[in-house]
C-alpha cells in the first residue's frame, strides 16, 4: 500500500539532511484531527528536498512531530522554468496546479501587456494563494519538492533573468517548428544538480504584442507550435509541458536512494 506523503513545514538540523521534521498549521491538523495519526505510525515525508520514511512522535491539534529513518528514491524535478502569462485567476490556477503535478521546478507569473488591467493589480495580492495551490499540489502528486512560484513581473525584466540555454516560445505565428521537433533535435544541455535548462513561455489571451515578440527575439528564445488549433492558454501550457517532459524525464537520472 503507498504511504501518504507530507511535506514537512520545518526541520532540523537546518543544513544536511535533516533527522527531524514537523507538520504545523493545516497540514498538522488533516493528520491529527481527520486521520486520528498516532506515535509509532509511518509516513513519506519530504524536508530538504529529500524523501524519508518517517515515525511520527508526536501528535498535538496544530503539529506533528516525526523522526526520519532511511532517505528514499524520489524523482527530480524537471529543470524547467514556465512563464506564463496573467490571465482569468480560475484558469491561471488550473494551469499552476497542472504545471506542479507535471513536474515544473519554477513559475513566472508575467504581467503582459494584453494581461486585463484589473487581473494585473490584483496578482500581486494573490501570489501567496498560487503558492498555496503548488505546495497542495506537489504533495498531492507525490513531488519531493514545490515549484518556486515567483512574485509577478513584467516581461523584460523577466527575461533579462533568464539564462537557460534552450529558451522557448510558444507563437501563434510560427507553423514549421513544433516543439517536439525543436526538443528532438537540440543537443541536451549539460546539467548540474537542480539547474534550469529549458525555459518555456505561455502568452496571455489575445497572444503577446509586436513589442513583446521583439523581446524575445533580442534574448533568442525559440518560437515552436503545437499544432494548427488554437488552443487556451492554461490548455497550451499543459500540453507543452507534457511534450516537454516526455524528453526531459527520459535524459534526467534519478534522484540517489
Amino acid at each position: 500500500m503507498t504511504r501518504r506523503r507530507w511535506i514537512a513545514d520545518t526541520f532540523s538540523p537546518a543544513l544536511g539532511h535533516p533527522t527531524h521534521a514537523a507538520l504545523t498549521g493545516e497540514q498538522a491538523a488533516h493528520l491529527a484531527r481527520v486521520l486520528r495519526a498516532e506515535p509509532g505510525q509511518i509516513f513519506d515525508v519530504v524536508a530538504a528536498g529529500f524523501l524519508h520514511r518517517a515515525e511520527v512522535t508526536q501528535v498535538a491539534p496544530e503539529r506533528v512531530d516525526f523522526v526520519l529513518h532511511e532517505e528514499l528514491e524520489s524523482d527530480p524535478a524537471l529543470p524547467l522554468h514556465l512563464y506564463l502569462a496573467v490571465f482569468k485567476f480560475d484558469h491561471f490556477e488550473w494551469a499552476v496546479e497542472k504545471a506542479t503535478e507535471l513536474g515544473v521546478a519554477r513559475i513566472t507569473p508575467i504581467l503582459a501587456r494584453r494581461t486585463e488591467k484589473h487581473l494585473a493589480q490584483a496578482s500581486a495580492k494573490r501570489v501567496e494563494r498560487w503558492r498555496r495551490i503548488a505546495h497542495e499540489a506537489a504533495q498531492q502528486s507525490r513531488r519531493t519538492s514545490v515549484p518556486l512560484v515567483a512574485d509577478p513581473v513584467t516581461l523584460q525584466p523577466a527575461l533579462e533573468r533568464e539564462h537557460a540555454p534552450t529558451r522557448i516560445l510558444l507563437s501563434e505565428t510560427e507553423q514549421t517548428v513544433a516543439l517536439s521537433q525543436l526538443l528532438a533535435g537540440a543537443k541536451s544541455p549539460l546539467e548540474a544538480a537542480g539547474e534550469i535548462t529549458h525555459a518555456l513561455a505561455i502568452g496571455p489571451e489575445g497572444g503577446w504584442t509586436a513589442g513583446e515578440m521583439a523581446l524575445f527575439t533580442q534574448r533568442e528564445w525559440t518560437q515552436v507550435t503545437l499544432g494548427p488549433r488554437i488552443l487556451r492558454a492554461e490548455t497550451a501550457a499543459i500540453a507543452a509541458i507534457a511534450i516537454a517532459g516526455a524528453f526531459l524525464q527520459s535524459a534526467q537520472p534519478c534522484a540517489p536512494s
